[in-house]
């Protein structure tokens, strides 16, 4: 039995690429963002860099992209480092209070 036929499949997909060391948010199957990482040891890890192509700007993906991120990183027990961080995830922790604990 398939989906109902109203049911659309969500053409977003998540994903940690961990050789490319980047959070990646794909759309129809072409990657549209990505959040660097560097797991810096000792349970730590820096995400210095977030972007999602300008054509899918103002329309949530980067939000979803870190939330995705960050849950991953709760997951497997790491604490992010101040620096370097990117302005765009500092900010969005601090809109979402329940994320604060995963700072260094």
């Amino acid at each position: 039995m398939g989906a109902p036929i109203n049911e659309q499949p969500d053409p977003i997909s998540f994903h940690r690429d961990d050789a490319g060391q980047r959070y990646v948010i794909e759309y129809d199957g072409k990657r549209i963002g990505l959040i660097d990482f560097r797991v810096a040891g000792d349970g730590l890890i820096a995400l210095p860099h977030t972007e999602v192509d300008e054509e899918y700007g103002g329309r949530g993906f980067a939000g979803r992209l870190t939330r995705f991120a960050l849950d991953d990183i709760r997951e497997r027990d790491l604490k992010i480092v101040d620096r370097p961080l990117c302005p765009y995830i500092r900010d969005w922790i601090g809109k979402h209070p329940e994320y604060k604990d995963l700072r260094a």
